[in-house]
């Protein structure tokens, strides 16, 4: 047990909330930031195309949970697909307004 600097046994040490770090920086930062930055620069048509041979042995579906979570909070809609090769990442099409067609 520590102690948790008012006096009282703790099982865990405490810490001054001012020395916690803020902000998620997963292991996919870098390559979330890379494809985001690709995306940016091609036209709506395109999508980039991530081999899964570049991914150092971690799994695709945690790449894909890392990119949504960032697109989600940046308010960036893509979608992706993926085959047994490559992971494919493009900006959603944005939806028709059906009122207008009327």
């Amino acid at each position: 047990m520590g102690r948790n600097g008012n006096g009282n046994d703790t099982h865990y040490a405490a810490v001054n909330r001012s020395e916690v770090p803020q902000g998620r920086k997963g292991k996919h930062r870098k390559t979330v930031a890379d494809i985001l930055a690709d995306l940016s620069k091609l036209n709506a048509q395109q999508a980039v195309k991530i081999p899964l041979s570049g991914l150092n042995g971690e799994k695709m579906q945690n790449l894909r949970s890392a990119l949504n979570r960032v697109t989600r909070e940046k308010n960036i809609p893509v979608v992706t697909s993926s085959d047994e090769k490559y992971l494919y990442v493009w900006r959603a099409d944005p939806p028709k307004n059906t009122a207008a067609n009327e």
